[in-house]
C-alpha cells in the first residue's frame, strides 16, 4: 500500500515550489528589464565604419522615435539624447562633477519647462563610436533631471548627418587635428 507523504515532506516540497516560482519571476523580471533598456537605448555600442578619411556611425531610433546612444565625455560613459533643437550640449548638474566639468559664467537658457539658469563649460572630448569631437561648448544645467546628456548643435555642427526611415547616419571627416 502507498502511504501519503509525511507532513514534513509536503512542507519541504511546498517551500521548494515557492522558491522555484520566486526565482523564475526574478529571472523573467531581469530579462524584461534588459529588453526595456535595449528599446530605450538601441545604440549601446554604436556601429562605426572608417572609410578613407571619413568616420561613419549609424544609429537607430528607439520606440519613441528618439536617437538615444551611449558615448563618452572626457573618458566617462554617458547616455546621450540627440537633440537638433538644442543649441548646446546640455549636461545635468549631477553629472558634471563625474565628467570633470567646471562651472563657468552663469547664463539663462530657454527650456521646454521655461527659463533656467545654466553655467558655461567646455568638454575636452566627446566620443560616439569612433567619432571623436574635441573642445566643445556646453552648458551645465542644474534644473535638468535625469542622467541623459542632450547632444546639441555645438557638437552636431561638427558632423554631417542624415536621417532616413528610423536610421541616423553621423559622418566626421578626419583631418590632422581630429585623427
Amino acid at each position: 500500500m502507498n502511504e501519503p507523504p509525511a507532513k514534513g515532506t509536503r512542507r519541504v516540497g511546498t517551500i521548494m515550489l515557492v522558491l522555484a516560482w520566486v526565482i523564475g519571476l526574478a529571472l523573467a523580471a531581469q530579462w524584461f528589464a534588459g529588453i526595456g533598456q535595449s528599446r530605450r537605448n538601441p545604440n549601446e555600442n554604436p556601429d562605426s565604419r572608417i572609410t578613407g578619411d571619413t568616420v561613419e556611425v549609424r544609429l537607430e531610433d528607439n520606440r519613441n522615435g528618439h536617437y538615444v546612444l551611449s558615448g563618452e565625455i572626457n573618458g566617462v560613459m554617458v547616455t546621450l539624447l540627440l537633440d537638433t533643437g538644442a543649441t548646446m550640449v546640455a549636461v545635468p548638474a549631477q553629472l558634471a562633477g563625474d565628467l570633470g566639468l567646471d562651472r563657468g559664467a552663469s547664463f539663462m537658457v530657454s527650456t521646454a519647462n521655461g527659463m533656467a539658469e545654466s553655467f558655461r563649460t567646455r568638454i575636452d572630448t566627446l566620443r560616439i563610436g569612433d567619432i571623436e569631437l574635441r573642445d566643445i561648448d556646453a552648458a551645465i544645467v542644474p534644473g535638468m533631471g535625469g542622467d541623459e546628456v542632450l547632444l546639441g548643435m555645438t557638437a552636431l555642427r561638427q558632423l554631417d548627418f542624415t536621417q532616413r526611415g528610423g536610421e541616423l547616419v553621423l559622418k566626421q571627416t578626419l583631418t590632422e587635428t581630429n585623427r
